[in-house]
């Protein structure tokens, strides 16, 4: 079937408000005259929802027809019409430039949802780093990739505690993904123009502080963040990075065992912190400092992780934003204006000093969330504050984002399918190649 974008109303007998109609086997998208950002914004999501909409009606394939189209107008489309299944096969118009960098934001979305969606029995933490690291060697030139992936009892003879310790319960090892991408301008020992980190939980039963049933269910998107920070510098290469970026990749299976870790145990970091463990579900920002510290050691004068860290975070921003929080207001701005420009939710929540002094602890340096149910009031600046203890200079050149509002759907909506929805790398990439 043919998709139409039209500023017409749709002709009788649909209602005058509908934001599709079918005539002449045609299906019309009906949208407003594009005045301002705002309007833009609208829109899009309009579209977007018209895609979920004609995803619903079990079409076979759908055609994009017609000059209202652009490589905007049709990303959002296909975002609607996406889900697991795959089932509808999406035909773009426009350019030779508008279909190589639909098919390049396809690619990596794919990838991004296809890896958050896996069942957490196929993707043990190993397998997800060596997944990330397949990903990203496969879209990068030739010999411009070196790694190295440590694990088990390797953690803890590199001082990677935090990592070890959440997945010391299961069966399957932890591992910390080091990925140095080094474009051929660039010498292999360059400092990095950025450092990234991903939680990369495989599955979150809440250990011993064990969440019920039906929050664990979707806890196989608790590596959401990993999936998505891969995709910010998969998408960056393609678009022709040219600077030498660091990948950091903490991934654990957070299990109940006779020897997983415990409330009350007190972790060792690397750069001399203690922290007590008063919440075993609070296990993605124990696994995050270690990233944070092999960034923070990297040099690289900007420093972004990603993850599904926390349910205040959600429940701030809701299902419609990625969660930004930073110290350096300057570079929290700049973020938001690259989302912005990329047409991708992010909203800042706020990030103080006195917040990493919010979760005390009696026998260490910091506990690593308040005992309380869900952390208590204020919870994802909190563990944004925990995580600040991590970084350098006071947080300058740090953006902490938690995408736990928006990175995978228990169930569909009217943007999205059920699953992984991969937004926010769009953004995470255009920081890297500005």
């Amino acid at each position: 079937m043919n998709v139409i974008l039209t500023t017409e109303s749709p002709c009788h007998p649909w209602q005058s408000n509908a934001l599709v109609s079918i005539d002449k086997n045609q299906a019309f998208i009906h949208i407003k005259a594009l005045q301002s950002q705002e309007h833009i914004t609208d829109t899009l999501r309009n579209i977007q929802k018209a895609g979920r909409k004609l995803a619903s009606w079990q079409l076979a394939e759908l055609q994009c027809v017609g000059e209202s189209w652009n490589l905007e107008s049709q990303w959002a489309f296909h975002q609607g019409v996406s889900s697991p299944k795959n089932t509808i096969t999406l035909n773009f118009t426009g350019s030779d430039k508008d279909f190589t960098i639909l098919n390049q934001l396809i690619r990596v979305s794919d990838w991004v949802k296809t890896t958050t969606n896996r069942p957490p029995s196929d993707l043990p933490p190993i397998a997800l780093a060596e997944e990330a690291l397949r990903f990203i060697t496969e879209c990068a030139p030739k010999d411009t990739i070196t790694s190295e992936i440590i694990q088990g009892e390797g953690l803890v003879e590199a001082g990677l505690n935090g990592t070890y310790s959440v997945g010391k319960g299961s069966d399957q090892l932890p591992a910390i993904l080091k990925l140095h991408y080094h474009p051929q301008k660039s010498n292999k020992q360059s400092t990095p123009i950025a450092a990234l980190v991903g939680k990369g939980i495989t599955f979150d039963s809440g250990g011993y502080s064990l969440k019920q049933s039906t929050s664990m269910l979707g806890m196989k998107s608790d590596m959401g963040g990993a999936a998505v920070i891969t995709g910010g510098l998969a998408f960056a290469i393609l678009q022709g990075l040219d600077q030498p970026v660091d990948l950091y990749l903490c991934c654990a299976e957070n299990m109940v065992s006779d020897h997983a870790f415990r409330l009350g145990d007190i972790i060792q970091y690397r750069n001399g912190l203690n922290v007590e463990v008063v919440n075993t579900d609070a296990e993605g920002r124990l696994v995050l400092a270690d990233g944070l510290i092999l960034a923070s050691e990297s040099g690289a004068p900007l420093i972004i992780d990603a993850a599904t860290l926390t349910g205040g975070a959600a429940r701030a921003v809701g299902p419609d934003y990625n969660a930004v929080m930073a110290l350096d207001q300057e570079i929290s701005q700049k973020l938001l204006a690259t989302a912005e420009s990329v047409n991708e939710a992010y909203w800042p929540l706020p990030l103080e000093p006195f917040h990493r002094e919010n979760t005390p602890s009696a026998y260490a340096d910091t506990a690593n969330s308040r005992p309380m149910p869900g952390g208590g009031s204020s919870a994802a600046s909190n563990a944004a504050g925990f995580l600040s203890r991590f970084v350098p200079n006071k947080g300058k050149g740090w953006l902490h984002l938690d995408i736990a509002g928006r990175a995978f759907m228990d169930n569909a909506n009217n943007l999205y399918a059920a699953g992984a929805t991969a937004h926010g790398f769009r953004t995470i990439a255009k920081m890297l190649t500005k």
